[in-house]
């Protein structure tokens, strides 16, 4: 393990969360002041998840020609350059601006996700740099609503801009090694269809899906809803969303060691109950406590579920085709958060809190029901590839 990489993108983790907390935070309600409809409010966050969607093949592409380090450094300055825009936009009042700052953030994040890979074992260490994140995030939303007396927020959107630019110098320090070799026996790349009829395969990137698309449909819309809608604190909300935040990193302390134990796939299926549970809770009422429960379920699950994941996916390709692997991981995953998101804010203001949860469950019943199939077929790589 090189430690010097490993300790980089901790830091990198943790100021990546940061901003994107951030935004999760204000997003909406920075939409709700500035759209023209209200049911626009959450396309800020819908915009930063397209950023991210539409730059993955390409930041998992250009890093195997160019490099982690180079790779890494770029989507840090693509991120700097989305939160002065976003602080410009504020200044000037502009909703179409800020959505474009977040969405070059939302690029950026594309390059995050790619940490993991580079931490191959140590998947849930780099993990536990989005706790610190999940602490400075809502810290920057609610005290640097004022750092800039005459535009709220413009001051947070500052601050993670200068973080991310000193990040970009950071990552001259990284070394890159080449890619970890992977469990499966060697052999010719496959082509596309035959990778997409690999069991394990096909269930890590179902995971991925169902995890990163329900939790971004949740989160996105819990905001909007507690703030606007239900009429509590923004500081409610910030803590409800620090609290989700913890939770779906804090068990990458241990959730590593129970893959290890119990298997990617039980793991996996411990997070879908969860999530299910998460369901369950937010349809008891409208209060904080109650969107408390409902958002750290959904970070735990989505802890487990995507945690299990990412690391059957190591499992289930071979060395020479890491790159394209991961593209296709990204592009299905990121893709499906990105249409969450965008459903968020119109299904919530047409329909409600109480049909945003109810959406979740036959995706989460469905990714149950994958889990089970895969226990019948014995999701063992050396078996499937």
């Amino acid at each position: 393990m090189n430690w010097r990489n490993l300790s980089i993108l901790l830091v990198g983790q943790l100021v990546a969360v940061s901003g994107s907390v951030l935004i999760v935070t204000i997003g909406g309600l920075v939409g709700a002041d500035l759209a023209s409809d209200p049911a626009l409010a959450t396309l800020p966050l819908s915009v930063m998840v397209i950023g991210t969607a539409g730059a993955t093949v390409f930041a998992a592409m250009l890093m195997q020609r160019i490099g982690r380090r180079l790779g890494f450094a770029l989507g840090a300055l693509i991120a700097a350059a989305g939160g002065a825009l976003g602080a410009y936009a504020l200044s000037i009042g502009s909703f179409g601006l800020f959505c474009c700052g977040v969405g070059l953030w939302g690029a950026n994040n594309a390059f995050v996700q790619q940490y993991r890979f580079a931490a191959s074992r140590a998947i849930s260490l780099v993990l536990i740099g989005a706790i610190g994140g999940a602490l400075l995030g809502p810290a920057l939303a609610t005290q640097g609503r004022t750092w800039i007396a005459a535009h709220a927020y413009m001051g947070s959107m500052v601050a993670i801009a200068t973080l991310q630019f000193v990040l970009s110098l950071v990552f001259a320090a990284f070394e890159d090694r080449g890619e970890p070799e992977s469990h499966v026996q060697p052999g010719d790349a496959r082509p596309l269809l035959a990778m997409l009829a690999n069991g394990p395969f096909v269930v890590a990137v179902l995971g991925g899906v169902v995890g990163y698309g329900v939790m971004n449909l949740v989160m996105t819309a819990t905001p909007l809803s507690m703030h606007v809608h239900d009429g509590l604190s923004l500081g409610a909300t910030a803590w409800v969303i620090e609290s989700h935040v913890l939770a779906m990193y804090v068990p990458s302390l241990f959730s590593g060691a129970l893959i290890a134990y119990l298997g990617a796939p039980r793991i996996m299926t411990i997070g879908v109950v969860a999530m299910l549970a998460t369901v369950a809770t937010g349809l008891q009422g409208h209060e904080t406590i109650h969107y408390w429960w409902a958002l750290v379920l959904l970070g735990l699950g989505w802890n487990f579920l995507f945690v299990g994941s990412t690391a059957l996916l190591v499992e289930s390709y071979r060395a020479n085709e890491s790159f394209k692997a991961q593209a296709i991981n990204e592009f299905f995953v990121f893709g499906a958060s990105a249409a969450a998101s965008l459903l968020a804010g119109t299904v919530l203001h047409t329909f409600g809190w109480s049909a945003i949860l109810w959406s979740c469950a036959p995706l989460l019943v469905a990714m149950f029901a994958a889990l089970r199939w895969s226990g019948a077929v014995r999701l063992a790589p050396s078996q499937n590839v």
